[in-house]
């Protein structure tokens, strides 16, 4: 997508989690470089800033999902709190929490990468639109050629692979 350092730090850090593209706490607080705790500490003094469609709290299930496919090392990372997740809005809203001008550069960062993000899938839906058209307008001899396109259209499917070999 982007090739300054930042936007990658930021590309590799948006999950989808609940249907939402989201991006951890402790992985904003890397980003704003402070410390997780400090970010937390000023979204709970801010609450009403922050409601559920902004930022919510990770459930068990979501936790041991992120360990299991190795986005996260251990449930330990999280010393024992549950980690916020924030939306788009919420990352917004971090920085009038925040007012530090790295806050400022990496919300700027942050907003244009799910700009980008939200520009692809639309561009992504538009040519599945056409191909659909075109594979009406044309008989069953390109149907071969037309699921080979749909297949490089899939995105790669995130769950871990089984690996093969001795342990």
């Amino acid at each position: 997508m982007s090739e300054h350092p930042l936007a990658l730090q930021v590309e590799r850090s948006i999950y989808l989690i609940r249907g939402v593209k989201v991006m951890l706490d402790y992985d904003l607080a890397s980003l704003y470089r402070v410390e997780t705790r400090a970010l937390k500490q000023a979204v709970r003094r801010n609450t009403e800033r922050f409601p559920s469609d902004f930022m919510f709290e990770l459930a068990d299930g979501e936790i041991d999902l992120l360990v299991s496919q190795s986005v996260i090392p251990t449930r330990g990372k999280f010393g024992g709190a549950k980690p916020m997740a924030f939306t788009e809005q919420g990352v917004a809203m971090l920085s009038s929490v925040l007012r530090s001008q790295r806050a400022v550069q990496v919300n700027i960062a942050i907003m244009r990468t799910f700009v980008r993000l939200r520009e692809l899938l639309l561009s992504n839906r538009d040519l599945a639109v056409k191909l659909d058209a075109l594979e009406q307008k044309y008989d069953a001899q390109f149907r071969i050629v037309f699921d080979a396109i749909r297949e490089l259209m899939t995105p790669p499917d995130p769950s871990p692979k089984r690996q093969i070999g001795f342990r």
